[in-house]
């Protein structure tokens, strides 16, 4: 398959943006939470130095933001970075 556009994310790859994309078509928050939770954690593992930087919920989702260009909402990735984090003890109060 040929597509238009570069990969914006070497390491996250180009299943993950085709992944983002399809979130997008979820109508609710509540539909595309856990998909969203699971492109996090694939972002993640992709970079885990992103754990140490105290803007990691607002890294994460400008990378999302890039992979799929005005069809997930900023502040919804920023809020599910931020629970997964407080669920695992990570939370810094940023």
């Amino acid at each position: 398959m040929i597509y238009t556009t570069k990969i914006v994310d070497r390491l996250v790859g180009r299943n993950a943006e085709l992944f983002a994309r399809a979130i997008a078509e979820y109508s609710s928050a509540e539909a595309r939470y856990p998909y969203l939770r699971i492109l996090v954690s694939m972002i993640e593992q992709a970079h885990p130095e992103w754990n140490q930087t105290p803007q990691k919920d607002r890294q994460i989702a400008h990378l999302i933001e890039r992979m799929a260009p005005q069809l997930l909402d900023f502040e919804e990735v920023v809020e599910v970075v931020r629970v997964r984090d407080e669920e695992r003890g990570f939370f810094r109060g940023t």
